[in-house]
């Protein structure tokens, strides 16, 4: 699934595409993804992008019409979901599902697994449902140690769990959360309410140091992934723990195991996190 950092690598990579740009027309060859697309023909043609943002895993594309905002298109990749900017006229394959044509160019969102998602408000984004609820931006400063002590000391649940849940801070995928616990030196499956405030000083820390590094470097490379240009992610190769149950830790050389834990496998050195 894209996590954070793919989807804020591909924000930076549409957005010199799309920003100033007036919308020509829409494409929609698929209209069943996780919702359904609305009828945007009728409503798309004739506005200019104005600004390609981010909140959480949902890219916020607003659109203005004689400098007047009109509304935002909302869209998420779901856990294959990919979108480059090509020639208008390229051929169309088998699950690319939706164009949004700008003149003689488009942005294409292809998703073999359907799991993404293109929706339209004319309110604020930020006022939408899926959006409104989220926790604060990991890179912000609202997501720090006073934040997470209070979010942490009301609950019950392992901290990887605490981490993970996007009302308390969005977009800290399973492999960002196991990466900053084992650099923390926190076990996965401890309790969050039993985690020291200093201890979570330092997990907020290493929460905005991989995280900040994983954007910088491309975004991990997942099977369903690439950048804009067709070179893979970097980061993926600098993974401490994440996927590396039975190999030896990079730090202590001690086997690495794993455990589930709130239906994610979750990778852990048992002598550094604790």
């Amino acid at each position: 699934m894209p996590e954070l950092p793919e989807v804020e690598t591909t924000r930076r990579g549409i957005q010199t595409h799309l920003v100033g740009q007036p919308i020509s027309g829409v494409i929609v060859r698929q209209r069943k993804l996780r919702w359904e697309i609305p009828a945007l023909d009728g409503i798309l043609p004739g506005l200019r992008i104005e600004k390609v943002r981010r909140r959480a895993k949902y890219l916020l594309i607003d659109c203005a019409k004689a400098g007047r905002h009109e509304g935002t298109l909302i869209m998420h990749l779901g856990m294959s979901g990919s979108l480059r900017v090509l020639p208008v006229d390229s051929q169309a394959h088998k699950h690319d599902h939706f164009d949004l044509q700008l003149g003689d160019q488009c942005l294409r969102l292809r998703d073999p697994r359907r799991f993404g998602a293109i929706l339209w408000t004319q309110e604020p984004a930020e006022a939408h449902p899926l959006i409104a609820s989220l926790g604060p931006e990991p890179l912000s400063e609202g997501f720090n140690a006073d934040y997470l002590f209070e979010q942490a000391k009301r609950r019950k649940v392992p901290v990887k769990q605490l981490l993970m849940d996007g009302k308390v801070v969005v977009g800290v995928g399973n492999i960002y959360a196991t990466e900053s616990l084992f650099l923390a030196g926190i076990h996965p499956t401890r309790l969050c309410n039993r985690v020291s405030k200093s201890r979570l000083e330092k997990l907020v820390e290493h929460v905005k140091i991989v995280l900040a590094y994983a954007i910088e470097r491309g975004g991990t490379t997942l099977r369903d992934f690439q950048q804009q240009d067709g070179r893979p992610g970097y980061f993926q190769q600098e993974l401490r723990v994440y996927g590396r149950e039975g190999e030896p830790c990079r730090h202590c050389g001690t086997t690495i195991r794993a455990k589930q834990i709130g239906q994610r496998t979750s990778s852990y050195c048992p002598r550094c996190q604790h």
